[in-house]
């Protein structure tokens, strides 16, 4: 049986898509599947980038062909508005619903992102909603909780050192697969596609880097 991690953060779209796409992506494989919790903006400023949302090209892109792609793939997805919001309090939620070290049950995640994704616009952080997020996810822990701040800040960091740098990012094997357009991939690993036996995902990843753009 395979073992894949999840990594994820509910304020990504593709990261919902990925995670409603997977059952359909992965099926008829034998696998686990762990849900990580983790900040985008952590790794984000871990390796020095922008958000999409924080270049107004490619957010107005995002946002047209995340619409799209969700039509396509038949799942809901209205955007929530502020977007970008801080996912804080629901990345936490979503740890403090495990025990210490464990990891949320696709249960627990999928209401999370439908907070997000599939309230007609409304703001994830309202205070009301959050309450009743609350109560369905009922957590183990507080979420509050000095240990689950700390938690999630450690589980952001140890996936930064591993060379995680945006969700969705789906572990297994020691192969990282980003996007939901690397499921496909990531099937073709899982059921003994030849190419990941010969050299050339390890070449491909030793390419040389070219000319380096000047920072001033």
């Amino acid at each position: 049986m395979k073992h894949i991690s999840f990594h994820f953060d509910v304020i990504s779209p593709y990261a919902w898509l990925a995670f409603e796409r997977l059952p359909q992506a992965l099926e008829g494989i034998s696998l686990v599947v762990d849900y990580q919790p983790l900040l985008l903006a952590g790794l984000l400023g871990h390796w020095g980038q922008k958000g999409p949302a924080e270049i107004e090209p490619k957010r107005a892109w995002t946002y047209r062909q995340v619409a799209w792609l969700a039509q396509q793939q038949g799942s809901r997805l209205q955007l929530p508005r502020p977007h970008p919001f801080n996912p804080l309090a629901l990345q936490r939620l979503a740890l403090a619903a495990a025990p210490a070290g464990g990891t949320p049950s696709r249960r627990v995640v999928d209401l999370l992102f439908r907070h997000v994704w599939c309230r007609d616009g409304a703001d994830p952080n309202a205070p009301d909603a959050l309450d009743r997020l609350t109560q369905s996810v009922a957590p183990q822990r507080d979420p509050a909780c000095a240990e689950v701040k700390a938690e999630l800040r450690e589980r952001t960091e140890a996936a930064a050192a591993a060379g995680v740098f945006g969700v969705p990012t789906l572990t297994c094997d020691g192969r990282a697969f980003f996007g939901l357009d690397a499921l496909p991939m990531l099937r073709a690993a899982l059921t003994g596609d030849a190419w990941f036996d010969g050299p050339a995902w390890d070449e491909a990843g030793r390419q040389p880097p070219g000319q380096q753009r000047l920072r001033t």
